[in-house]
């Protein structure tokens, strides 16, 4: 399997139980999205949001509840490694679909910087941006200068800031480049940055069907996914990349081998 046009043009096996899996999880996530949603923006209220649950305030309880519970409606059995660094970190994750900001909120409240179309996505694009997602426009200069200047921010402020830094979603058979410029706010925010291994599948294996396929619409690939067959939605977090002063290339080269090794694709 060498690319996502590969994957379209194989012939899948026929799916019998594709229809009642639409059956079985469309009204639970229907009613998740009817109840649980109004719940969460409430707990989002300034008045409310800081309220103690456990060592966490509300909101942050409410984000990791509401997208934990969405994921596992998909028919995903979340699968957590390591911990997430508490306080100020960066976390740089490699990125297979619009469900990777979901399954890591389910583990903590993040600050995610996303590519701007996702604004616009249906329910998902309304709920980032309540979330404090930090968009970003792909190809401009002038954006990314933008986007680094308000991560330092969140940063220095003591929140969580996610960064997918192959700039988009791949095959997810591989790893791909991490561009090292976003790693300069890691740097001057004096803040630790801690790799992410993402991977949706089976024993150990990812499934080729997450990723988004060629001219695939949102809409269109959240509806095959709901009607996926249950696979394991795992999250890795592990040791931090020790931040060095002028590194960023260094510090991104070995935040993506980490992940790489940890997702057993060989090449680092």
């Amino acid at each position: 399997m060498n690319s996502a046009a590969d994957r379209t043009d194989e012939s899948p096996r026929r799916d019998a139980m594709r229809p009642l899996r639409y059956v079985l999880r469309t009204p639970f996530v229907l009613l998740h999205i009817v109840f649980a949603l109004p719940l969460a923006v409430i707990a989002l209220n300034p008045l409310l949001a800081r309220i103690p649950v456990g060592r966490r305030r509300f909101d942050q309880f409410m984000i990791s509840w509401w997208s934990g519970t969405l994921v596992r409606l998909f028919g995903f059995r979340i699968r957590a490694f390591g911990a997430p660094l508490g306080g100020s970190v960066m976390y740089v994750a490699n990125h297979v679909s619009w469900l990777d900001i979901e399954l890591m909120h389910s583990q903590r409240a993040i600050s995610f910087v996303a590519k701007s179309e996702i604004a616009g996505w249906p329910l998902v694009g309304w709920l980032a941006t309540r979330a404090g997602t930090i968009y970003h426009q792909r190809g401009s200069s002038d954006s990314m200068t933008s986007v680094i200047g308000r991560v330092i921010e969140r940063l220095r402020a003591g929140e969580p800031v996610g960064i997918f830094p192959e700039g988009g979603t791949g095959r997810g058979d591989r790893v791909r480049t991490f561009h090292a410029r976003i790693f300069q706010a890691a740097l001057d925010a004096d803040v630790p940055v801690q790799p992410v291994a993402l991977r949706y599948g089976r024993n150990g294996r990812q499934d080729p069907s997450m990723p988004f396929g060629p001219n695939e619409s949102f809409f269109a690939n959240l509806l095959r996914i709901l009607g996926n067959p249950p696979v394991d939605a795992e999250v890795h977090f592990l040791e931090p990349v020790e931040s060095t002063p002028d590194a960023r290339r260094r510090m991104a080269e070995e935040s993506r081998a980490r992940i790489v090794r940890t997702l057993g694709y060989g090449d680092s």
